[in-house]
């Protein structure tokens, strides 16, 4: 198990159930605990207060989060679509069993060459591209998943599983698309495309890893900030 992985159990199963507004461990006793990096140990913690178990108050540490008020639910593409009146579709452009690369397998939590599923679709929205989507899942999670027939909805998939995802790390970036890129999308000439990278969790598991290009001229990523 990795490190911040090991770092960040620990911290949960000490503070689950306590209090709100209980301090969690400072960073200074997890490294001398665990023997790690303080960076190490930052990230754990960030993961559980962006889960909202934990929350940091500047100035005076770490503390077991309040209750959120309301949490958002984890939407994929079709509800996202559903959400703006748009009807989505999509075209499975490649699904295979694959062996996990480095990058893969670290954001799984795998090791490096152990099977992973690879669903590369175009999506649409009201039959125009909107996004190319490269989605990789654990396949030990999913026996069968390749076999069953494609699902339209890969989130209803998993809940039907108990694997949805109850939140997720998402890293947003501009950028120019590769020719294949601009092909798919039929993005005109100077098009720019949203990148979107998405680690997706269910509980203490990752269930997916996606890297996402939106067409930028036709698809507004919103974000909701507090409860």
């Amino acid at each position: 198990m990795l490190k911040h992985v090991q770092v960040r159990e620990y911290v949960r199963a000490l503070v689950t159930g306590s209090a709100p507004g209980s301090p969690a461990p400072s960073e200074r006793e997890l490294v001398h605990r665990f023997g790690v990096a303080r960076m190490t140990v930052r990230q754990a913690l960030d993961a559980l207060v962006v889960e909202g178990l934990l929350e940091r108050i500047p100035g005076r540490g770490t503390f077991v989060a309040r209750p959120r008020q309301s949490v958002s639910r984890i939407s994929g593409y079709t509800e996202d679509m559903n959400r703006r009146g748009l009807l989505a579709e999509s075209q499975t452009l490649l699904a295979r069993r694959e062996q996990a690369g480095p990058g893969v397998a670290r954001a799984l939590n795998i090791s490096e060459g152990d099977a992973v599923i690879h669903w590369r679709r175009l999506r649409r929205g009201d039959s125009t591209p909107v996004c190319i989507e490269d989605a990789y899942l654990n396949e030990i999670l999913l026996p069968g998943f390749l076999q069953s027939g494609m699902p339209t909805s890969l989130y209803d998939a998993l809940e039907q599983r108990g694997l949805r995802p109850t939140w997720a790390e998402d890293s947003i970036t501009a950028d120019r698309p590769t020719a294949e890129e601009a092909g798919l999308l039929e993005l005109p000439v100077g098009g720019v495309v949203l990148r979107q990278s998405r680690r997706a969790m269910a509980g203490d598991k990752t269930v997916e890893v996606s890297r996402s290009v939106y067409r930028a001229d036709r698809y507004t990523m919103w974000v909701q900030l507090g409860g």
